[in-house]
């Protein structure tokens, strides 16, 4: 795993979080009740967090291999943006309480994560 692959996907979750905030705010707030729109502002707040936690990653490391626990990291906050954000969208838009059964999955791979992230610089 390259430094440079995780600066991409968090440009990419970035780009992805501001298009997602800006739908929220200007084309749901008229067709979701209050609450659905929190739930949809969580998640672009945690997908937020973690893409800027991709960025940081790229940056730790620098332009060379970063190592299994860097390269960890980097998966665990992917999957936490897909589960963790990806359910909250889902069940905004639907109001399908299932899956927030989901969520705590996400939360769990964004965790680990950092936990990950924690093992890689302290190895450094």
């Amino acid at each position: 795993m390259h430094a440079r692959f995780a600066l991409t996907l968090g440009a990419v979750a970035m780009f992805a979080t501001v298009a997602l905030g800006a739908f929220g705010a200007h084309a749901l707030k008229a067709r979701l009740p209050p609450e659905m729109i929190e739930v949809w502002r969580t998640a672009v707040q945690y997908q937020a967090w973690h893409a800027l936690a991709l960025v940081t990653v790229g940056l730790a490391f620098g332009q060379r291999p970063a190592g299994a626990a860097a390269a960890a990291a980097t998966w665990f906050f992917v999957a936490g943006i897909v589960l963790f954000s990806g359910s909250l969208y889902a069940l905004a838009l639907t109001g399908e309480r299932w899956l927030g059964a989901i969520t705590p999955i996400g939360g769990i791979a964004f965790l680990l994560g950092w936990a990950a992230f924690a093992w890689a610089v302290a190895r450094r």
